[in-house]
């Protein structure tokens, strides 16, 4: 009867989920305490074959872990159809610790933009600190194109203003890293493809078809994911850096542009028109260059 009841869930309610997945599905959510040899061989005996096909590994040399949580964290994001057909193609924008290969967060989008990214740094900040250092890949993003031409104030200051979230790393002093390929950042393209595995499944269990959805469902299976594969760091301690006292995120988590202010003492910013009041006794700021 216990054998029939495991191949009835792994033909219905946890269909498509690989063997350790779904003996960890059964313990956790059905009460079920099988071994996964036990699972395996009697998904096997039913004709019922994991879905995840693994091929042969290539020879690389791997690259040491880094010492201690938070020296240094890969962030990337994948594109995929997460909800398998229930709802839209969405992206999802992560990060993983390179020393105990835990997510500190990870966040659904509808693409992978620079509001994502910012999104996702203000939260690892907030929640565990300032990691010293992220690799990531040479997308527009993280940094200028060199075959974008400089500006005549670029080539004054000898180097090409910073993106967006380029100058969010340096005004929280983190140092960033380029790869220039995919094996280079091998601890989140297999995070990855563990995700896409485990919480494609963990989706359709819980039917998601929503962005929001989604979310919720990721964020619950953040914890489970890193108690279930993460490793203790080389070294005790964390690397994180507390912001200071006086750190205010609003001012740096968001988006910052130079204007060049009217004769009315007008900034223009998209459609908007924005009135410079008068200040400590000063009447007028026309030409003046403000931050918006």
């Amino acid at each position: 009867g216990l054998k029939e009841r495991v191949v009835e869930l792994a033909r219905s309610t946890y269909a498509g989920c690989n063997f350790q997945h779904f003996t960890e599905l059964l313990s956790e959510r059905e009460g079920i305490d099988l071994s996964h040899s036990s699972v395996r061989l009697i998904l096997l005996s039913a004709g019922i074959r994991s879905p995840r096909k693994r091929k042969p590994p290539k020879h690389r040399s791997r690259r040491e872990r880094y010492p201690r949580e938070g020296m240094l964290l890969q962030i990337d994001g994948s594109r995929d159809d997460w909800l398998e057909g229930r709802g839209p193609y969405l992206s999802l924008v992560g990060a993983i610790d390179d020393a105990t290969g835990k997510p500190p967060y990870a966040l659904f989008r509808e693409q992978e933009d620079a509001q994502g990214y910012i999104l996702l740094l203000r939260r690892i900040v907030e929640s565990h600190g300032i990691p010293q250092a992220l690799y990531h890949d040479g997308h527009g993003i993280f940094e200028r194109s060199k075959r974008e031409p400089e500006s005549l104030e670029e080539q004054l200051m000898g180097r090409k203003e910073p993106t967006q979230f380029g100058r969010i790393m340096e005004e929280l002093g983190i140092i960033s890293i380029t790869s220039r390929s995919p094996q280079a950042r091998g601890r989140i393209e297999r995070l990855w493809g563990t995700f896409q595995d485990r919480l494609k499944s963990e989706l359709r269990i819980a039917g998601a078809s929503t962005l929001e959805q989604a979310n919720q469902v990721l964020w619950d299976f953040l914890p489970r994911f890193s108690q279930r594969f993460a490793v203790p760091a080389a070294e005790p301690g964390s690397a994180y850096r507390e912001p200071p006292q006086d750190f205010n995120p609003d001012e740096v988590f968001c988006f910052k542009y130079q204007r060049t202010v009217g004769r009315d003492n007008v900034v223009r910013f998209g459609e908007h028109r924005l009135q410079i009041m008068p200040t400590n006794g000063r009447l007028s700021y026309v030409k003046a260059r403000v931050e918006v």
